[in-house]
Parts: C-alpha cells; structure tokens; sequence
C-alpha cells in the first residue's frame, strides 16, 4: 500500500496512511507546516502556491473540523476549491463510486480529498484516478487518518521538542479509533520513548501487543509520569454490541479528571482529535484549562494540511514536468 504514496524519487504522490513512511518524511511536512504556521498571524493569509489547481473535498461522513481545515488550507495556498455534498450527489440517485470519480476527474480535478465510513476506501480510490490525480485521506473507516495524527505529532513537537525523551498515553476507545493507529504509526516512527494506551479491555484491539505500546486497564498506572495524554472519543456510531458500560461508568474509570491529571508529570499536555463528550471523556475543566491544547491542534490543522496539499502537489508537478 504504501508505495502507492510515493513518486520514484520517494516524495508524497497520495497520503493515505503512515504506515511505512520514514521519519525523514514526516519530519519534513512537519518543517513545511512550520513556515506554513505564520501565515495566521499577517493581515494576507494567502500564498499563490497552488493557483490554477482545483482541489475536491469528498465527504461521505459528517465533519467539522477535519472538511473546514481542509478547505480553508487549500484556500490558503490559493487553490479553487469545490464541496461535493454526497447527500444531494449522484451517488444518493445509486451512482456508483467510480462512476463519480470519473465524472468528477473530466473536471479537471488535480486532488480529492476524501473521508469514508470505509476501511479501504482513500487506498481503494487512489488505484483508481488518472495518474495526474493525487488523494489525500481524510479518515477512512477504523483504518486511517493520517492528517489527524500529523497535527498531533506537530502540536507535541511545539511543546515537547524531542520525541525520544517522551511518554506518551492515548486514553479511550482505542479499538474503533482511526487516529489512534495513525498516531501510533507516527509516534513509533519519529522515535517517541513510550506509547501507552489505556482503557477497557473491549475498547482495546486484540492485537494490541503487536502494535508496540504498552497496555493498561487502570488510568492510575497508565497515566503516571506521563508528558502527553491524547484522550479519544468514544466511537458509539462503530460499536456493535454492549462493548462499554453507561457514559457515566466510563466517565468514573476512563474520563480525565482533575484528580487523574495530576498522576502525570506537572507539565504534561492534553489533546483530544474532536469532537469532545465533555463529562465523559474530559472534564469540562481540563479540556478548557491551562494543560489543554485542544483549539491549538484545530489551528495547526490548518498548517499541517497546507503543508501536505503543497507537497503532494508540488510532486504531482515534478512528475508532469519529467514526463515531457
């Protein structure tokens, strides 16, 4: 799969996952959003990068964050951008989904930006664009959310700088979590000290010690001496079957609390990938106080996403320019 990513000369054709992808390259779009980063604050927030190239957001699930900084992203780098309502799309009418790619590709598109309820789905429509079509994954199923994981990986090196030196705990619904697995993948590949992840046994994957983390089922432990706690949401639309107890249950064993935070190291840092069930996942207290960095990861979303539209199309230009 992960080949399909990369041109020849090993720079991002697609991003679908980051599985298999090296340190150097992660560190490198993390550079790019970097220079990207200061844009917010001057009055022109736009670069011409990306003028003339059309940029397409196909969300076949709900999303707040994820749709918005995209588009706002691809706005910023000065590409035209078109959203596809799949509710009032073709593919509502029984049209097919390759039968809306082509339609979508005689427009001339030069990107998709995807999200499906499906595993697969981004890796399964990147095999089957034109070769001058780059796909980006927005979120695929319980596989994949390799943009998520990036901004998390750039907001932690904001704060903590060095990966190795780091413990690392993500708090939850780990089983049903896409972005659990990309920031996973991302953490094991930039080197971090320790990955834990923590929560029920039925929220948890079967092969959990396969992932190179270790496992706890007891917040107090888990959470001890730790630089960055990553909670989740509980993923109720995927679950099948009583896997978890009453929100307020979960909430008394899982849910950060105040009393839990302080099991951490002093300095420790709160994230969350949104949206927020405030009462059962965090406390309302510590999502808004001074540990958490959620809004900040909202706003290097925006970076981070400019960072790969441009260098996935900046290679998607060397490819053209070498084919004449």
């Amino acid at each position: 799969m992960t080949n399909n990513q990369l041109t020849e000369s090993g720079r991002l054709k697609h991003f679908l996952t980051i599985e298999g992808l090296k340190r150097d390259l992660l560190t490198d779009i993390m550079d790019h959003a970097e220079q990207f980063s200061s844009l917010s604050g001057r009055q022109v927030k736009k670069v011409p990068l990306l003028r003339g190239k059309t940029i397409m957001n196909l969300f076949f699930e709900n999303s707040t964050r994820t749709r918005t900084t995209f588009e706002l992203a691809a706005k910023r780098l000065s590409a035209d951008v078109l959203n596809l309502n799949i509710n009032t799309s073709a593919t509502s009418k029984g049209e097919s989904l390759l039968d809306t790619l082509h339609n979508l590709q005689a427009m001339h598109a030069d990107m998709f930006v995807v999200r499906h309820n499906k595993s697969g789905a981004a890796e399964f429509i990147a095999q089957h664009v034109a070769p001058h079509v780059s796909v980006i994954n927005a979120g695929d199923g319980c596989h994949a959310h390799p943009t998520q994981a990036m901004l998390d990986m750039f907001t932690i090196r904001r704060h903590k700088q060095h990966f190795p030196d780091l413990s690392v705990a993500i708090v939850g619904d780990v089983l049903h979590s896409r972005v659990a697995r990309s920031q996973i993948q991302a953490l094991a590949t930039l080197g971090v000290g320790e990955v834990r992840i923590i929560g029920p046994q039925t929220l948890l994957p079967a092969d959990s010690q396969t992932l190179g983390v270790h496992v706890y089922h007891d917040m107090e432990k888990g959470l001890k001496d730790v630089d960055v706690i990553i909670t989740l949401r509980l993923q109720i639309e995927r679950m099948q079957g009583a896997l978890l107890p009453s929100p307020q249950e979960y909430y008394e064993s899982y849910g950060l609390t105040e009393e839990k935070l302080k099991l951490a190291k002093p300095d420790a840092i709160v994230m969350h990938p949104g949206p927020i069930n405030r009462g059962v996942e965090i406390a309302s207290s510590i999502a808004d106080g001074p540990q958490s960095v959620i809004l900040e990861q909202v706003t290097h979303g925006i970076a981070v996403r400019m960072a790969v539209m441009s260098m996935v199309l900046g290679s998607q230009s060397e490819q053209q320019d070498d084919s004449t």
